[in-house]
């Protein structure tokens, strides 16, 4: 790196002068954790480059889509070839359709699908479908699941709203907020009592079936299956919020492990392959709905786009050549067990939900099961972790309330060494 190169201070300061908070998506401030957030130079593999020379094993993976890890060689290629047809054509485009049929393929719950450029996108447009094809206003969300930016979905979000405190956002009408009825995870009682409260209103149910937002917290035995039953009998629409899950913890995410059928899905991050993405699918007389076939209208001028598709694509063949699920959940283990066996021997209690790539660490003497508990936890604890493991080389989600991601590149040298680092931070505490 040249001596006149920015460092990582040097680009907040710059930042700050003319980003709101120096960042484009606030749990990047680093204000949960405290400190500055440092800029990153280039990544490849588990390992990412700041701006001031240092290498850093990642647990981040650009919040879930690097699960071959960083720069992967096959992605690459596939978007400099992808790059020499054009960037953006404004008409389809065959990658649409490959994508399509592979998203099918993998999820057997989804018979038609819509592209779109991000997560939030998605969940906006599955509710807005959802209300269109049922004629009904009221949604049930969870606490603590975050789908998205959107007004009628940013009410007890997780992700970087809880981290920040502000988990209604201001600029939500209360009107939106009226429409959205917020449940506890894991609590099928609430679930049955908010149904017989709004007869007949109900137009959707919208989960993340494992959370990822306000850490990771898997659904109880049978809460999902309870979930599907509900929503059946009363006439909603089930939306599975697969932004963060789907193709990470299976092929065809929770739903494939759970054995449940939603009636749509949202997706995004690895089907993007590291490129902004978003698509929502599910039983095709729902997504019929859509325009030009039906009148629920949803559009997007970069949807579909061609760069993003390539790698997703490379992405999706991937998984499939390599089978990488038990190896990733061998590695979650690992670092878990790590973990857990340090703060038995400091004497803090520590909760490690983990299920194939993704995991959390909670200093809780109890197990996290919903928003809630998770708020238990020692975020303050959690912070001093956390910039022990980054003095160590070792990069975490700078939150106490956000999953850790794994991807095969952490295979061998890297995870190995962070589990030193992560065993040697708890016995510092």
């Amino acid at each position: 790196m040249s001596s006149s190169a920015p460092v990582s201070s040097e680009l907040f300061a710059r930042a700050q002068r003319l980003i709101p908070g120096g960042v484009n998506s606030p749990v990047r401030a680093f204000r949960s954790v405290g400190g500055a957030p440092f800029f990153t130079r280039s990544a490849r593999g588990a390992t990412l480059t700041t701006a001031d020379g240092r290498e850093l094993i990642d647990f981040v993976c650009t919040w879930g889509p690097a699960i071959h890890g960083h720069n992967h060689p096959a992605i690459k290629a596939a978007i400099a070839a992808a790059l020499e047809e054009g960037t953006s054509f404004g008409t389809p485009n065959p990658r649409e359709v490959e994508m399509a049929e592979l998203i099918v393929s993998f999820f057997p719950s989804i018979q038609k699908v819509r592209m779109c450029s991000s997560g939030t996108e998605a969940t906006m447009s599955a509710i807005r479908l959802a209300r269109g094809f049922t004629g009904r206003d009221k949604i049930i969300k969870f606490a603590g699941c975050y789908h998205g930016h959107s007004d009628a979905l940013l009410v007890s979000a997780g992700s970087g709203a809880l981290t920040h405190g502000h988990p209604d956002s201001a600029g939500v009408p209360a009107a939106f907020a009226r429409e959205t009825v917020v449940l506890p995870f894991n609590d099928p009682v609430a679930l049955d009592a908010a149904f017989a409260a709004n007869p007949g209103q109900i137009a959707a149910v919208i989960l993340e079936p494992y959370i990822g937002n306000v850490g990771f917290i898997p659904a109880a035995p049978g809460y999902l299956k309870h979930v599907r039953a509900t929503t059946a009998r009363e006439g909603a629409v089930l939306i599975f919020d697969e932004v963060m899950t789907g193709f990470r913890l299976a092929r065809g995410g929770v739903q494939e492990l759970e054995g449940i059928v939603p009636d749509l899905t949202c997706l995004g991050k690895i089907i993007g392959g590291g490129l902004p993405v978003g698509a929502f699918g599910g039983r095709a007389e729902i997504m019929d709905k859509l325009a030009p076939l039906g009148p629920v209208y949803q559009a997007g001028t970069l949807s579909g786009n061609p760069l993003a598709l390539a790698a997703g694509i490379a992405q999706l063949r991937l998984l499939d050549e390599l089978q990488p699920y038990a190896r990733l959940d061998a590695l979650g283990r690992q670092l878990c067990a790590a973990a857990a066996n340090a703060a038995r021997v400091k004497g803090l209690p520590l909760q490690t939900p983990q299920k194939g790539s993704m995991f959390s660490l909670f200093f809780n003497e109890n197990p996290v099961v919903d928003m809630a508990t998770a708020l238990a936890s020692d975020a303050k604890l959690f912070g001093r972790f956390f910039h022990a493991c980054l003095d160590g080389g070792v990069y975490l989600p700078p939150s106490a309330y956000e999953a850790w991601f794994l991807s095969t590149a952490h295979e061998g040298d890297a995870i190995d060494r962070a589990c030193e680092v992560v065993a040697k931070a708890i016995h510092a505490l």
